[in-house]
């Protein structure tokens, strides 16, 4: 099926894709990877009127040692994540997850964050994130907030 029509943006920071969120509202609808979004909009099971494209955001991206924490980017892939040495060396269990997440197309385009956000309970990412007691950080209207993601996630 092809997707109802909607307007697209993509912002290159965090500050204007939430301005951009809280301009459309409900009628709006995030994009990382696209890995569940782009099924359910070819099915017409949802049509917003705008998609937010995270993709050039690239303050999103990328791994980094911030200490006492490996900081993952929401925007980075799942093959990235899998192969960092960093991932490797202090959250071994998400390299081993990552080869049993979907195929090799999904690895490459699907996106972490993404992933964490749809929180879908069968996925790898959630699970990991739990039993690792992970911190989510996420950004809205409010500004930025932690979460654990044992709380994040409900279901």
């Amino acid at each position: 099926m092809i997707p109802a029509q909607f307007d697209y943006m993509a912002p290159t920071s965090v500050e204007d894709a939430l301005a951009a969120l809280a301009e459309h509202g409900d009628d709006a609808k995030i994009i990382a990877g696209g890995q569940s979004l782009l099924p359910v909009l070819r099915m017409r099971l949802n049509a917003p009127e705008m998609i937010i494209d995270l993709g050039r955001i690239e303050s999103l991206r990328g791994i980094r040692d911030d200490g006492d924490a490996i900081v993952i980017g929401a925007m980075t892939p799942h093959a990235v994540v899998g192969s960092d040495p960093l991932v490797a060396e202090h959250a071994a269990l998400i390299s081993r997850a990552v080869e049993h997440l979907a195929d090799a197309q999904i690895r490459h385009r699907g996106t972490f964050g993404g992933a964490l956000a749809y929180a879908d309970p069968a996925a790898e990412w959630p699970a990991c994130a739990v039993a690792l007691d992970a911190t989510l950080v996420i950004a809205g209207a409010k500004g930025e907030r932690r979460v654990k993601a044992g709380d994040f996630f409900q279901g």
